[in-house]
């Protein structure tokens, strides 16, 4: 049973539960709402855990400084079982999305999957890296439009790419505390984000998601602001992932969806709960 507890913290299993929204929402926005829909959410998951995993390897030295409770530098899981496991789940999620989506849709998640690599071995602890991650968010956004007309999904790939911007800035200031020019961007960030996810005609529940997901990140980033010391900070990025969902139900209802909107953003309470089980950061 500890075997699968290890994993699940490798895996930051509960924090996959803001990822299938992207594909929702890229859907949604390109008219492509279909039975392909739910295996590519399931691809975009995989990818994710195969990232999270990758990172953990990546970042393994480093852990053992700063966080040695983490599975590999505490012994629990071995660096090459992790490597393992992450190059299994990022195969296994680009052929889920071939068989799915077909050529189009391994047209995004190879790409994707090769940005999520670039990002935990390379770009990360660079200038580029809130850039690179941003870009995993945007093309997930995209993989869930690849049945329709991608172009129609390009907005609501922007806007998730801005709030992970948004969320990655913060992440690097995890351990030494911000100062506060930080939180003022990423504040300032996250009111045109969901300015954006509501857009120039102000429907009700698009309305209403978008505001859920201001004052729930808005006020971590706000404490931030208050008193920048790592633990708020990795607060704030914690409410980030879990608010995801609620920025995602957003971008699904604005393009017409509205009872999906709001299935997908009753996730965010779920990550919530369960963040308090297993850390998403």
């Amino acid at each position: 049973m500890s075997r699968v507890a290890d994993l699940v913290e490798l895996v930051r299993a509960p924090a996959g539960l803001s990822v299938p929204g992207d594909v929702l929402a890229g859907a949604a926005a390109a008219g492509t709402l279909d039975r392909r829909t739910p295996a590519l959410a399931g691809a975009s998951v995989l990818l994710y855990w195969g990232g999270m995993a990758a990172n953990d390897w990546a970042d393994r030295r480093l852990d053992a400084v700063e966080r040695p409770e983490r599975p590999i530098p505490s012994g629990r899981i071995r660096p090459g079982t992790a490597v393992g496991i992450a190059a299994g789940l990022t195969a296994a999620g680009v052929a889920l999305a071939a068989v799915a989506g077909g050529r189009r849709a391994a047209a995004v998640a190879v790409p994707l999957a090769a940005t999520v690599w670039g990002y935990d071995l390379a770009a990360k602890n660079t200038a580029a890296g809130p850039v690179v991650m941003a870009a995993c968010r945007g093309l997930d956004v995209l993989l869930g439009a690849t049945g329709g007309r991608l172009r129609r999904a390009f907005p609501a790939a922007l806007t998730v790419a801005a709030h992970t911007w948004t969320v990655t800035e913060l992440s690097r200031r995890e351990v030494s505390g911000a100062d506060r020019r930080l939180p003022r961007a990423t504040l300032a960030g996250t009111a045109l984000v969901a300015a954006a996810a509501v857009g120039p005609a102000v429907a009700p529940v698009p309305a209403l998601l978008a505001a859920g997901y201001a004052t729930r990140y808005g006020g971590a980033q706000a404490r931030v602001l208050a008193d920048p010391s790592p633990g708020r900070v990795r607060a704030a990025v914690g409410a980030g992932i879990t608010g995801l969902p609620a920025l995602q139900g957003a971008l699904t209802a604005r393009a017409g969806a509205g009872l999906l909107g709001l299935a997908v953003a009753a996730a965010a309470p779920l990550g919530h709960r369960l963040a308090r089980l297993v850390s998403p950061t």
